[in-house]
């Protein structure tokens, strides 16, 4: 089974990239939650724009144990890190202990996964502690999974770019 971690910016088209790796019985982890209209509509937007065939499971902070049950046969595609990390940072959890326990997850799967994260730290320094603290817990946790990933892709502007 190979994990294949797909990297890049809002709108790089890394969902969309991440989406065509998929085969098989497809089951799609979201981590997003709807607190408001607009997220409403965003997930909708996005379901609908995966189209038919897909299972959803919506893991929005147990996204480790949602790993840890897939089954061979699948891929599954996790979209996205970035939006559980903000999860995980809102509820206090341990983000380091967290990401830990998903690549050990990640080193034991027998489905195909495919991960979607952002790659936030191509911008200025946030001004605030907060953004900064989420900058640095997403490229640590993008190392991590990218250590653990068999490969590793950077989307921008639609293309692909394969660093591993």
């Amino acid at each position: 089974m190979t994990v294949t971690l797909v990297l890049g910016g809002a709108r790089s088209g890394k969902s969309c990239y991440a989406e065509g790796l998929a085969h098989g019985r497809k089951v799609y982890i979201a981590t997003a939650q709807a607190f408001d209209d607009e997220m409403r509509e965003r997930i909708a937007r996005h379901r609908g724009q995966r189209g038919e065939g897909w299972e959803t499971v919506e893991a929005p902070l147990d996204l480790v144990e949602a790993v840890r049950v897939v089954r061979g046969g699948e891929t599954v595609l996790v979209d996205c890190i970035t939006v559980w990390l903000g999860n995980l940072m809102h509820h206090e959890r341990d983000i380091g202990s967290e990401v830990a326990d998903l690549c050990a997850a990640l080193k034991s799967a027998t489905a195909d996964i495919v991960i979607v994260s952002n790659e936030v730290g191509l911008s200025i320094v946030p001004e605030n502690a907060l953004a900064r603290r989420f900058r640095d817990e997403q490229g640590l946790a993008n190392q991590r999974l990218a250590e653990v990933a068999d490969h590793v892709v950077f989307v921008a502007a639609g293309l692909a770019l394969k660093l591993k």
